[in-house]
């Protein structure tokens, strides 16, 4: 990796300061443990003239959590969302999500609002600047082609890799958001706009989220649902530090040999994280043939993986149908004894 250039770094202490600051530095970005953001900046992905460190916000660093709802601050660290007892009690999709990312150092620093944010990435764009350069800039960056997929007319299709999103889509999660117009409240399904097929979005891997100019997460919350049992699974390459090739969330109730609820997230395919449609059809019978059927035709319909390093893409399509159907059936298992 290249040496760091040079920013300032501003360190606020209440969100009307992180509001000002952002204002008083346009092009600035907002930083809290620097999992991503700091190595983006030595790779020359990202050039802010300043920095402006979350960490001192005190009213980001909150988690409420019952069996009712979940509230988390956006400076949160992945480490104290995944021990957090309440949170595995009531949510443990989303203890097992924030318990996966990366590695234990980086959960240590990385943050809830970080990887909520995540940036999009490919194996064209998230490289050094040299790589890039050699290779013709991506039109994630300076360049006018997405390399990934060459006939897609200006579209990117770097992809969202988040963990935490798909995990809280599960129970309808929602961000509440900060910016020069005020705070307001966002249902994630709104947030990442991320180009897919099925339902016409405009935005790309480029353009995913829609947040206004110096908009900005100050916490995640969702609602639970009496009976509901989840869980969340993903595969990588290596089983720290790597990237999903594909993670998937499930959440199911379970009514006697009933299935009378059935809810499926996936990430690391698409330019953002998916919360499938069309699960209600397959709900009001037992979990049989049907209903794994029924998955996998919505996992193809709806999950467009594209090639990565490692993997072509019909294979991160195909693991994330495996994923689910695993993680749905074990916790019809578990919801058989619980």
């Amino acid at each position: 990796m290249d040496a760091l250039p040079e920013f300032e770094v501003v360190r606020p202490t209440t969100v009307e300061d992180v509001v000002a600051a952002r204002a008083a530095h346009p092009g600035s970005r907002l930083v809290g443990g620097g999992t991503d953001l700091v190595v983006n900046i030595r790779r020359g992905i990202e050039a802010p003239p300043a920095l402006i460190d979350m960490t001192g916000v005190d009213e980001l660093k909150t988690i409420d959590a019952d069996a009712d709802a979940i509230t988390v601050g956006a400076s949160v660290t992945l480490a104290e969302l995944a021990e957090h007892p309440d949170v595995r009690a009531h949510y443990p999709a989303i203890a097992a999500a924030a318990g996966e990312i990366a590695g234990p150092t980086h959960r240590v620093m990385g943050t809830v609002g970080g990887n909520i944010c995540l940036d999009t990435r490919c194996i064209f764009y998230n490289q050094s600047d040299w790589w890039r350069g050699s290779n013709n800039h991506c039109l994630k960056t300076t360049g006018e082609m997405c390399h990934v997929a060459p006939k897609s007319k200006g579209v990117c299709f770097a992809t969202f890799s988040g963990d935490l999103a798909p995990a809280f889509l599960l129970f309808d999660g929602e961000v509440e958001l900060a910016g020069p117009s005020g705070r307001r409240s966002l249902p994630l399904t709104e947030l990442y706009i991320g180009y897919s097929r099925q339902d016409g979005s405009t935005g790309d891997g480029k353009t995913y989220m829609s947040l206004e100019p110096d908009e900005f997460v100050l916490r995640v919350r969702a609602r639970n649902a009496p009976g509901l049992v989840s869980g969340y699974d993903k595969m990588r390459i290596r089983r720290s530090i790597e990237y999903p090739v594909a993670g998937a969330g499930v959440a199911l109730r379970r009514d006697g040999d009933t299935l009378a609820d059935l809810r499926v997230a996936i990430t690391g395919t698409n330019p953002r994280p998916v919360r499938l449609d069309g699960t209600e059809a397959l709900c009001g019978g037992p979990l049989d043939d049907r209903v794994t059927d029924g998955l996998d035709e919505l996992v193809r319909d709806q999950i467009m993986a594209m090639k990565t390093t490692f993997t072509p893409g019909h294979y991160r399509r195909r693991v994330a149908g495996v994923l689910a159907r695993r993680l749905m059936q074990r916790l019809w298992d578990e919801a058989a004894t619980s």
